[in-house]
């Protein structure tokens, strides 16, 4: 007989309706970018601004609770408990979804990107809150399989995001050129907008109701690490003061403006904001090994560097998904409308969903010969059900199907990956690397595969770092948890530094900015290897 603690299925199932409106909402922004970029008259940078003001607000939410549990002493979403701390950030994205709707009815971009902003920061207390919640759900040594299953369900929202905002904003799948989306009435994103709010309150009433869903309380008691918040809030001052930059050089118009100098003033507060990340962070852990006390999670290098490897991963899973659009709209590459592209943005990130849930497989408490025939057929289920969503939603497949090969191409990887996450992470990232440079020497469907490959890179990459970055952490680990969440701010940096050297060098070429993150990505699989071999850690 068992003795293992009985799942919580009911509550868990509510709990991973909060797992579909991260990825829903995430992915939709591929389409919602294009719409945006006609109606305001934007270059390619600026409408990159919509991932700014989204994954900022992950790095701000995160930072704010580790303030307040710093001044008060305890886990603050501990304290609330999981279920309220839920709750109160379905609530606070419901908010930003009204802040959208009166953005709309201003026909105001700036006020827009706020209320993105809003929403992503009831999603930052939702994700800090849902996958320790999911964890004692249930027994802790099934913990990972309860994550995996959220992750399953974030990669479905995904894949039916774009489908879903592009159905919304286009109406129907049937092309829309440049000049009839002009035409399109705000009306509709305040409809769609009106419906996310409506599911945010619905999602809080069900977990609010439910009587079957706890509120676990964690009372654990932080460790002093002033040292490092003082620290990160100079780094976030300094962000502010590259976004405040950035911001403040919008200037809305009827049309394109030609404006070298701007153009390069924006350029150059992004760039700094993405070296106050990348070299601040790695100087902080130099900063600690002098002396350890007062830095927390921070002393220790897989924790430090691994939050430069989310802040990278998370970065350049959303910029190629981002600008995949406008890539698709050169005539060599298709020439696709905007409305056009909901097929191809969608198969991007089921990419990602295939990846993760053939990765789930290793968790599933089966024998090893039906684990190893799950990975060989799950891979292809996973790819009919995207054809079969997109579809459904009214948009043609057929220029599709051939994607099979790198779906293909993906399993040798995972193969090779061993179910190990610093082997799976390395070769993931040359697996990535090399669909990046495919693609930018090549043209046509050949490239499209290429860089639609680059969600089949991205896709076991998260718990990968993560494991990675938190071995050996001990009673820091809790700590290092909330490091690595606020790093989700790489997709707010990113991907407009890869808008500007489109504005630049033209979007095609733009498409080097994921080959050196893919690249650094590499480097840390074989780094932390190292360094955890010299800590005793296996």
């Amino acid at each position: 007989m068992s003795n293992l603690k009985p799942t919580n299925y009911p509550a868990l199932s509510t709990l991973i309706t909060v797992f579909f409106f991260w990825g829903f909402i995430a992915a939709g922004n591929s389409i919602f970018i294009p719409f945006c970029k006609h109606k305001f008259h934007l270059d390619q940078f600026q409408s990159q601004l919509v991932d700014t003001a989204f994954y900022f607000a992950y790095y701000v939410g995160a930072l704010f609770l580790f303030i307040l549990s710093s001044l008060f002493k305890k886990d603050i979403v501990g304290s609330w408990g999981y279920k309220k701390s839920i709750i109160y950030g379905l609530l606070f994205s419901a908010l930003g979804a009204a802040t959208m709707i009166l953005a709309v009815n201003q026909n105001s971009f700036p006020q827009m990107l706020f209320g993105l902003f809003v929403v992503a920061l009831g999603f930052s207390l939702q994700q800090t809150s849902a996958n320790p919640f999911a964890i004692l759900l249930g027994d802790p040594a099934t913990g990972n399989t309860r994550i995996n299953l959220g992750g399953g369900i974030n990669s479905l929202g995904t894949t039916i995001g774009p489908l879903v905002v592009a159905l919304a904003l286009f109406g129907s799948a049937s092309a829309v050129s440049d000049e009839q989306i002009q035409g399109l009435e705000l009306s509709k994103v305040v409809l769609l907008y009106s419906c996310v709010g409506a599911l945010f309150i619905g999602a809080a009433a069900l977990f609010g109701f439910s009587s079957k869903v706890p509120n676990q309380i964690n009372n654990e008691v932080p460790e002093n690490s002033n040292k490092a918040l003082y620290s990160l809030l100079l780094i976030t001052a300094l962000l502010v003061g590259c976004f405040v930059s950035v911001f403040s050089t919008y200037q809305p118009s009827t049309e394109f403006i030609d404006n070298t100098a701007l153009e390069e003033t924006r350029f150059l507060w992004i760039l700094a904001a993405l070296g106050i990340v990348v070299l601040g962070l790695p100087f902080l852990y130099f900063l600690s090994s002098k002396n350890k006390e007062g830095w927390g999670a921070i002393q220790f290098p897989q924790l430090t560097y691994g939050m430069v490897a989310i802040f990278v991963y998370v970065g350049v899973e959303v910029t190629v998904g981002s600008n995949l659009g406008e890539l698709l709209k050169q005539p060599e590459f298709g020439g696709y409308s905007a409305s056009e592209i909901a097929p191809f943005i969608a198969m991007y990130w089921g990419s990602l969903m295939i990846g993760r849930w053939t990765g789930a497989i290793a968790a599933l408490s089966f024998s090893d010969i039906l684990k190893n025939k799950l990975k060989f057929i799950i891979p292809f289920v996973a790819f009919g059900v995207v054809l079969l969503l997109t579809y459904l939603a009214g948009h043609k497949v057929e220029m599709l199907y051939l994607y099979v090969i790198c779906v293909a191409a993906q399993m040798v990887v995972a193969y090779l990956g061993k179910d190990k996450p610093a082997k799976t992470l390395i070769y993931f990232s040359l697996f990535g690397l090399v669909a990046m440079l495919i693609g930018l020497h090549t043209q046509g469907p050949i490239a499209i595969y290429a860089f639609l490959s680059g969600g089949l890179a991205c896709s076991v990459m998260w718990p990968s770092i993560f494991s990675l970055a938190i071995s050996g952490l001990g009673k820091y680990t809790t700590q290092g948890s909330a490091f690595l969440i606020m790093m989700i701010l790489g997709g707010a940096i990113i991907p407009p530094i890869q808008g500007k050297f489109a504005d630049i060098v033209g979007i095609h070429s733009s498409f080097w900015v994921a080959v050196n993150c893919f690249l650094f990505l590499g480097w840390y699989g074989f780094y932390v290897k190292r360094i955890l071999k010299k800590e005793g850690v296996e």
